[in-house]
Formats: C-alpha cells, sequence, structure tokens
C-alpha cells in the first residue's frame, strides 16, 4: 500500500499532480490534481491506489469514480495540440498541470508533482515538490495518474475514435504502433497528429523513398 508521506512532510493541503498522454503521436496531453483526506487503511480506494501504468485499464476505470468520490478536490485539464506545437510537449503538459491546479475547487498550499520538475508552480500559488516515479509512492499522485490516464483514454476513445474511425485511436489510444503508423501510411496525417512528432518519421520515410528511386 502507498503511503501519505510526501503529503505530511510538505505539509498543508496538499494536491497530488499527474499528466498522461506525453508519449503518444496525436492528441492533447491531459493532467489531473488531486486532494484526498486524511489516509485512512481501511478504505478499499486507498488500499487499492498506485501507478496507473502497474494497474489494468479495466480497474483503472473502476477506480476512477471512486476517486473523484472519495476526494476533497480534483480537477482533469488538458493542453490542445496547438500548443504542444507551439511550447512543445513538456511545457504543455506543465502548463496542463497548472491548469489542473488552478481548477481545483479548494486551494491547495502545495503540490507534489510526478517527474523531475518543480519550477512555474508558483504561478498557481502553490509551492510545489517534484517526486521521480511519483505515482508509484504518493497516493495522491497516483490518485491523480488515473484521473488524467483514464479521462485521456475517453477521449482517445470517444472523440477522437469517433472522428477519425480509420486510425484505430480506440485500441491504440495514439502510441505510435505498427497499425498507428500503416493508417498514417494510408491516409495521411488528421488534424489532430501532432506533425512535430512526425517529423523524423515523413523525414525517414522521404529518405527510404529517394533511395528506392
Amino acid at each position: 500500500m502507498l503511503t501519505d508521506k510526501h503529503e505530511k512532510e510538505i505539509g498543508g493541503v496538499v494536491c497530488g499532480v499527474d499528466e498522461a498522454g506525453r508519449g503518444p503521436l496525436v492528441g492533447r496531453v491531459y493532467a489531473a490534481a488531486v486532494i484526498l483526506p486524511e489516509l485512512d487503511e481501511e478504505n478499499e480506494v486507498f488500499q487499492a491506489l498506485n501507478d496507473s501504468k502497474k494497474l489494468t485499464e479495466k480497474k483503472r476505470f473502476e477506480l476512477a469514480p471512486k476517486i473523484k468520490e472519495l476526494a476533497v478536490s480534483w480537477c482533469v485539464a488538458y493542453s490542445e495540440v496547438s500548443e504542444i506545437e507551439e511550447i512543445n510537449i513538456l511545457n504543455a503538459s506543465l502548463l496542463a498541470m497548472r491548469r489542473s491546479i488552478a481548477g481545483l475547487s479548494v486551494k491547495p498550499d502545495s503540490a507534489l508533482i510526478d517527474g523531475n520538475i518543480s519550477k512555474g508552480f508558483d504561478a498557481v500559488g502553490v509551492k510545489a515538490k517534484a517526486i521521480v516515479g511519483g505515482d508509484g509512492i504518493s497516493l495522491s499522485i497516483a490518485a491523480a495518474s488515473i484521473l488524467a490516464k483514464t479521462e485521456r483514454d475517453l477521449y482517445c476513445m470517444g472523440y477522437l475514435d469517433e472522428t477519425y474511425p480509420e486510425y484505430g485511436f480506440k485500441k491504440h489510444k495514439g502510441y505510435g504502433t505498427k497499425d498507428h503508423y500503416a493508417a498514417i501510411d494510408k491516409y495521411g496525417p488528421c488534424p489532430e497528429h501532432r506533425m512535430s512528432f512526425l517529423k523524423k518519421y515523413f523525414e525517414k520515410k522521404a529518405q527510404e523513398s529517394g533511395n528506392e528511386q
């Protein structure tokens, strides 16, 4: 079971923050901020919390509404593809994180950020601490990782898949799978593809095409 050690150390009202969707070739990057109540070791939600990547998709979707019900406050936010292209994926991820903190109905004093960057969060009025691998250590970051991941998956399985069904977003969630690249080759990129992520792929394809001539 994960602990609230880091939440207690930083003190005050603490939110955990994590992102989902930095790696895919398409779509928004999501972030979530979660303020949990005091740890109750008998509570099934606290017992089940873990890094979203270590949970099955079914388990994540079972836990997400329970986290929302348990939380003192939670917020999911995102950055659009246009923002990813303009300011790069790292800065767009941090922007989504700050938006999720700003959207909380209860103002936190501090934020535990998954990763190694804690700069820039004074813009939303919190003292921030970065924790590498935080989603597998901190309860509130783990809760945030599950909300960010499930919300992004719903976006991929809903809007993206329904709008651009030929790419199979429901299956691969926008990651660079063999099927995804095959669809890009066949149909070209859609308006939601991150062209900066595909630059090297298209350069390689152009080079291969030139070598074949």
